[in-house]
C-alpha cells in the first residue's frame, strides 16, 4: 500500500531532518559562532576606539594650543603691567579684571585638557587591552574552526547520503501523494501521524465519526481535520 511507503519514507526524511538540526545545533558550533561574534565586536571596538582617539587627539592639541595662547597672553599681560603699572584706580581695576578673566578662562582649559587627557588614557589603554585581547581569541577560533571543519566534513557526507538515500525512495512514492506529504510538511512536522484509538497523534485530537468511517470504509488517504497530517492506520 502506498501509505505504507509513505510512511517508511517519512521516517528517512525525518531522520535527515533530525540530523541536519543536530548539526546545526552542534556544540563545535555554537563555540566557533562565539568565538566569531567576539573577533568581530573586538574588530569593531578597536575601529571605534581609532576613530575616538583620532578625534579626541585632535580635541585635546586644540585645547593645549588654546590654553597655551592665553599662558602667552598672560605672560605678555603681567609685563606689561610690571613695566608700566595702572596709573588710576580706574586703570587698575581694568587690569585687574583682565588679568582675572584670562586666569579663569585659562583654569577651564587647563581643567578640560585634564578631562580629555584622562579620558584619552583610559582609551588607549583599553586599544592595548583589544591587541593583547585579539590574537589569544583568534588563535581559539582557529583551533575551533579546525575541529569543526573535520567535524562538519564527516557530518556533510553523512547527510549527502541520507539524501541520496531518500531520492532513491521517493521514486516508490507516488508523485500526486508525494507532492501532497510535502505540502502539509511546509506547516506540520512530521506530515503523517498514526490513527491510535479515533485520535490523531500529530495534534492528539480525537476525530469526527466521518472521517473514522471513510477510513474504515477503505480509504488510503485521509488527512487530519484538526491538524491537516495524513493519518496513517497501521495494518
Amino acid at each position: 500500500m502506498q501509505m505504507d511507503v509513505l510512511w517508511r519514507f517519512m521516517e528517512v526524511d525525518m531522520a535527515a531532518d533530525r540530523f541536519e538540526n543536530e548539526m546545526r545545533q552542534s556544540e563545535n558550533r555554537k563555540k566557533l559562532a562565539r568565538a566569531k561574534n567576539t573577533l568581530i565586536e573586538l574588530q569593531s571596538n578597536m575601529k571605534e576606539l581609532e576613530e575616538e582617539l583620532t578625534q579626541m587627539q585632535d580635541r585635546v592639541d586644540a585645547i593645549q594650543d588654546e590654553a597655551d595662547r592665553l599662558e602667552r597672553e598672560l605672560v605678555k599681560l603681567t609685563e606689561a603691567i610690571e613695566s608700566a603699572p595702572p596709573a588710576t584706580a580706574e586703570e587698575a581695576d581694568e587690569t585687574a579684571a583682565a588679568l582675572d578673566k584670562l586666569l579663569k578662562a585659562l583654569g577651564r582649559y587647563e581643567q578640560e585638557l585634564r578631562s580629555s587627557q584622562k579620558d584619552l588614557d583610559a582609551r588607549n589603554r583599553r586599544q592595548k587591552e583589544i591587541r593583547l585581547q585579539a590574537p589569544r581569541i583568534k588563535n581559539e577560533y582557529d583551533k575551533l574552526k579546525a575541529v569543526y571543519d573535520v567535524e562538519f566534513k564527516q557530518q556533510k557526507a553523512r547527510l549527502e547520503q541520507m539524501r541520496k538515500d531518500i531520492e532513491a525512495q521517493s521514486r516508490t512514492v507516488d508523485p500526486a501523494l508525494l507532492k501532497r506529504y510535502y505540502a502539509i510538511k511546509q506547516h506540520s512536522t512530521p506530515p503523517m501521524a498514526k490513527l491510535v484509538n479515533g485520535q490523531c497523534t500529530g495534534c492528539f485530537m480525537s476525530l469526527p465519526s466521518a472521517t473514522l468511517l471513510a477510513i474504515e470504509q477503505g480509504k488510503e488517504t485521509v488527512e487530519c481535520d484538526n491538524c491537516g497530517r495524513l493519518l496513517y492506520v497501521q495494518k
